[in-house]
């Protein structure tokens, strides 16, 4: 199916990634139209119309897409069967969100794939926890198997005493046990697949985290990661064909001394690609907007040597008059209002050649 420019894409949410989508689209001639249950979300801002209800409304569902030629998504925390009722319009699919929204469903997929990952278990309670421990080791992660993110819904336990402060600190019923590894370092890989089953795959960035939130992703990456893209990019194919994955997608790996553990799958644009918009030839929003539309995909090339992205969480968005004064800075402010804390309010790229 191809969209033509002139259309109308709906996006399923309004936070930064839809709003980057939604600009991206506006470059190729299309319209976009937000759903999403917020009053004012940022991504509304530079589309032609928002839905304002929720994710679980099927009717409000059924009414966007009756409005729009195609739809898509900017996060995975969206109830699956509502979803699917929008049937062949929805790029990606349903089964990329359920694969992507269950931690344990997660893991089993990729292990299907041939893809490596720490060692894990569910547990669902405390008993369980104690149950890990002998099993994994320590020190573990508890993972709520839904709705984590940013390092939300995480809990180290380091000594069998923390298991049910641990369990109680996640607030859920269900999650996953993970046993710490001993990764050198991270890296994402960000594949674009059409409908076809062509793909495009940027070079990997190399990835820094503080208190779970992504601080920096930088090109190159690093002869360890470079060592080990090939096979990961690889492995990031294989998830994408065997989910018939249209769009971007994003495997976050941890680089470890006999190779790549996929630590997790995104079905969609990402955080750790944001330097594609200035650094590559076509960014991960374009890509995306190519896929989901059925046009051919563009050149994923680095057009410098040097790339490095920076997150711009809570306060420090406040420093934009310096970042707009700073030669080679490329700055993006998402237009949220007031910064809080741990909120990723825009993001700075630098390029250098």
């Amino acid at each position: 199916m191809i969209v033509p420019p002139g259309s109308t894409i709906g996006i399923v949410g309004g936070g930064q990634l839809g709003r980057m989508m939604a600009i991206a689209a506006a470059q190729l001639g299309y319209r976009c139209h937000i759903f999403a249950p917020d009053e004012a979300p940022c991504a509304a801002e530079v589309a032609v119309a928002h839905t304002r209800a929720a994710y679980d409304d099927g009717e409000a569902l059924v009414r966007f897409a009756a409005v729009v030629d195609v739809v898509t998504y900017e996060f995975e925390n969206l109830p699956v069967d509502q979803l699917a009722a929008l049937g062949p319009k929805m790029r990606p699919g349903t089964r990329s969100l359920a694969s992507a929204q269950d931690r344990a469903v997660e893991k089993d997929f990729v292990e299907s794939v041939g893809g490596r990952v720490a060692q894990w278990r569910t547990v669902d309670g405390p008993d369980e926890v104690e149950a890990a421990i002998t099993a994994l080791g320590l020190p573990l992660v508890l993972k709520s198997r839904r709705f984590g993110y940013d390092g939300k819904g995480q809990a180290w336990v380091r000594d069998a005493s923390e298991a049910r402060e641990a369990w109680e600190s996640i607030g859920t019923t269900s999650a996953i046990a993970e046993a710490a590894i001993d990764y050198l370092a991270e890296f994402s890989v960000l594949i674009a697949r059409t409908e076809k089953g062509e793909t495009a795959v940027w070079d990997s960035a190399r990835n820094v985290h503080e208190g779970g939130i992504l601080r920096q992703s930088m090109l190159p990456a690093g002869d360890l990661i470079d060592s080990q893209v090939e096979e990961a990019d690889a492995i990031a194919r294989r998830i994408a064909d065997a989910l018939g994955h249209v769009g971007v997608l994003t495997v976050e790996f941890f680089a470890c001394a006999d190779g790549p553990l996929v630590n997790e799958i995104a079905p969609r644009v990402h955080n750790s690609g944001h330097w594609t918009i200035e650094g590559a030839e076509t960014s991960q929003f374009e890509q995306h907007i190519r896929a989901v539309c059925g046009l051919p995909l563009g050149s994923t090339r680095r057009i410098a040597r040097q790339v490095t992205m920076d997150n711009l969480i809570g306060d420090e968005a406040n420093d934009w008059p310096a970042l707009v004064a700073e030669p080679g800075a490329h700055l993006h402010l998402y237009g949220k209002g007031e910064p809080r804390p741990g909120r990723k309010m825009g993001h700075v790229t630098r390029l250098k050649d």
